[in-house]
């Protein structure tokens, strides 16, 4: 259980099941930064925000959980067999949430490595949510598609899309659905940058020594 506010319960899914293909195949979850791992500095920045914290796998191997098993959190994986991409773990997540997690009401999609996530991300994508919707953050007039918040009631219509008619793009269903964004600063630092490169793992680091000099 982690601290929540005074939103409606909330289960935040990180999304950890990509391939890392820019990365030259490694884990981008798993990925060092300044002295810690990826997946480490997104629990650090949301942890606080939500009532519970998972973390999304393409699959259950030994290879996938025995590096993150050691956070103690719920492992998920995709509802997807072949790698249908995010919204594979994002209706895994909704599924587990149902089952598990009655009380929970939505689920945020948390990409694993975004080292700068706001503090404030649950408590503006709530706001952003109103009638149902799916929230979707933003920075620099650009919609984040991964970074939002989902209703749970969003679980059946999510499966027809990805299994039945083999949607996989997230900002396409979220559209059909119903979506409204809502807008961060990119200064100093774009909160949603997002480390795909090696080069990108060097200015992650960059900025963080510039965020610790301020």
């Amino acid at each position: 259980m982690q601290t929540a506010n005074s939103a409606p319960p909330t289960l935040g899914l990180i999304l950890a099941g990509g391939l890392g293909r820019r990365m030259g195949g490694a884990s981008k979850a798993l990925a060092q930064m300044d002295g810690a791992r990826l997946i480490d500095r997104v629990i650090a920045r949301v942890g606080g925000q939500f009532d519970f914290l998972a973390i999304n796998v393409h699959a259950l191997t030994p290879e996938e959980t025995a590096p993150l098993a050691p956070n103690g959190l719920p492992l998920i994986p995709d509802a997807a067999k072949d790698r249908a991409g995010p919204l594979a773990g994002v209706l895994a997540g909704l599924d587990y949430a149902a089952v598990h997690l009655p009380q929970v009401e939505f689920l945020a999609s948390l990409p694993c490595d975004c080292p700068f996530l706001p503090l404030d991300l649950a408590q503006r994508l709530h706001e952003a949510a109103a009638g149902g919707r799916i929230a979707c953050a933003a920075s620099g007039g650009r919609v984040h598609p991964v970074v939002a918040l989902w209703p749970i009631a969003a679980r059946e219509k999510l499966r027809r899309a990805l299994i039945d008619e083999d949607c996989r793009k997230v900002g396409f269903f979220q559209q059909a659905y119903g979506m409204s964004s809502v807008e961060w600063p990119v200064e100093p630092q774009d909160p949603f940058f997002n480390v795909n490169t090696p080069d990108d793992l060097l200015r992650a680091e960059a900025l963080i020594g510039a965020e610790s000099a301020q």
